[in-house]
């Protein structure tokens, strides 16, 4: 049986087990398993009467019940989701459709009726969905409507999903995510974070979905959940009081947090009581200070495990589970663990040859069954234990007058200082140097240090060619979907102010 058929088997499973109980809280409301199961199995109708395997879904993603139905329909039917984000402007949707030229589109009505989203669709097959009444969800055909015209996206039987990356060091570009690796990640993360039973069953519990469907980690892991069959609670997109009013009312024993929302919770000051019945909170997507990390754990007395994934890995590669934190994770500060199931990790030179415990190097990685090793543009060192330590990307490194300078390294010792809530660094050109460091910083109260404070504390602490030639205050940094520090937009903003 193949990948794509597991999958398909399992979704529609978990669909049939009990279709009137909960399964997705959307703004106050529950929506029931037949309200997903109506959306998914109408939009698998409509693609296998398309008669062409692997066909390519423009999926406009936003965390809504009728559109984590619409993605499992599209998996269901074996189809290729391509992300799409409902997030841009008007202009950036229009531009998406008409470059994209996926020969099915999927929205809600809110996002068809923009500006320009349905003459750019033209010649698609387009599907409007969106809820049918308090406990329901329906689909029908939206404008523009009509047979799916020749000349557009190609098929691709053997993709999953065409996945958006979080544009964090560039343009966001679309990374394939195969059935096959869609399915084993699901798999494993379910055996890493819990007891991975292959029984099709409805969970008790709750998750919350705080990030953004159109970033792996909010696709990843609502479609995981829907796999274990686990109801979730689906945010818009990251606000404290929003998510401590969830846990308060699920009570959730795991919640998962991006590390700026990890501050964010702190800086609110939220009631230790908030979190009684949480025991786990798994940070991704960016770096997790130590510091931060301590913090989060003494104010609420939780274990905070960082984690670590890659869009091409479709989501997880290393992280923490509750008896390896217990071991391990005094000692092991700082590091994101270690290998999921099915995962193989290796440092390697920059001509790929591979480097002993601790030595820093490329980040590879290889899934069981495969005979080749990835490489990814991230800076690691695995030690002799065999836990995983990222140490910044390759990508963003800066050359000033030959020396290289990691970016998080300068990131790292700013945020140790009292008075910054975050940091980012880029290079700027120069003529002499080639390139020189930048910061910008985020500050806990506008008058909290000055420039030449910031400065001094990093010459203190790191060589003199990785100190940044300007530390600039700012009222917030630029931020990816995903919250994530955008270098792109950071580079931008810096070299207007600089």
């Amino acid at each position: 049986m193949s990948e794509q058929s597991d999958l398909a088997d399992r979704i529609r499973a978990v669909l049939a087990i009990d279709p009137d109980a909960p399964a997705v809280e959307y703004h106050g409301t529950w929506y029931d398993w037949r309200s997903l199961a109506t959306v998914a199995v109408d939009v698998e109708r409509r693609l296998r009467a398309l008669d062409t395997p692997g066909i390519a879904v423009g999926v406009v993603l936003r965390n809504d019940p009728a559109i984590v139905g619409a993605v499992l329909g599209v998996l269901l039917a074996g189809g290729c989701v391509v992300t799409i984000s409902a997030h841009q402007g008007d202009a950036g949707l229009e531009h998406d459709l008409k470059t994209l030229l996926p020969p099915v589109v999927v929205a809600l009505r809110r996002d068809w009726d923009r500006d320009g989203a349905r003459a750019a669709a033209a010649g698609a097959l387009g599907l409007r969905v969106g809820p049918g009444d308090a406990t329901a969800v329906g689909v029908e055909i939206g404008e523009p409507d009509g047979a799916v015209a020749a000349g557009r996206r190609p098929p691709r039987p053997e993709v999953a999903i065409e996945m958006l990356t979080s544009g964090t060091t560039g343009p966001p570009k679309r990374v394939p995510l195969g059935y096959r690796a869609l399915g084993r990640a699901i798999f494993a993360a379910g055996r890493h974070y819990s007891s991975g039973s292959a029984q099709v069953r409805l969970g008790t519990g709750v998750a919350i979905i705080s990030s953004p469907m159109v970033h792996m980690s909010g696709l990843f892991r609502t479609v995981l959940n829907i796999c274990q069959g686990r109801r979730i609670a689906l945010m818009d997109r990251f606000q404290v009081a929003e998510f401590a009013g969830l846990v308060q009312r699920h009570r959730p024993k795991a919640v998962s947090l991006v590390p700026a929302a990890l501050a964010m919770v702190l800086d609110a000051d939220v009631p230790a009581a908030v979190f009684d019945s949480v025991k786990v909170v798994t940070a991704g997507t960016s770096h997790l200070p130590v510091d931060l990390q301590r913090r989060f754990e003494e104010r609420y007395q939780v274990a905070v495990m960082p984690s670590y994934g890659a869009t091409e890995f479709a989501g997880g590669v290393a992280g923490w589970n509750l008896p390896l934190y217990r071991e391990w994770g005094d000692r092991k500060r700082g590091s994101v663990g270690r290998p999921q199931g099915g995962r193989e990790l290796r440092v390697v030179t920059e001509d790929g040859e591979p480097l002993p415990a601790g030595e820093r190097g490329l980040l590879e990685v290889r899934t069981s069954g495969d005979a080749s090793w990835v490489r990814t543009t991230d800076l690691a060192h695995i030690d002799e234990d065999g836990f995983l330590f990222i140490d910044g990307r390759a990508d963003d490194v800066i050359i000033r007058g030959g020396f290289k300078i990691t970016p998080a390294t300068i990131v790292d010792v700013l945020r140790q200082h009292p008075a910054v809530r975050d940091a980012g660094v880029v290079g700027i050109p120069d003529a002499r140097l080639g390139a020189v460091p930048v910061a910008a910083v985020e500050l806990v109260t506008p008058d909290a240090a000055t420039e030449e404070d910031l400065i001094a504390f990093v010459r203190g602490r790191l060589t003199g060619y990785q100190v940044p030639v300007r530390v600039v205050p700012v009222d917030a940094l630029p931020r990816t979907d995903s919250l994530k520090v955008s270098q792109p937009m950071l580079r931008t903003l810096l070299q207007d102010l600089t």
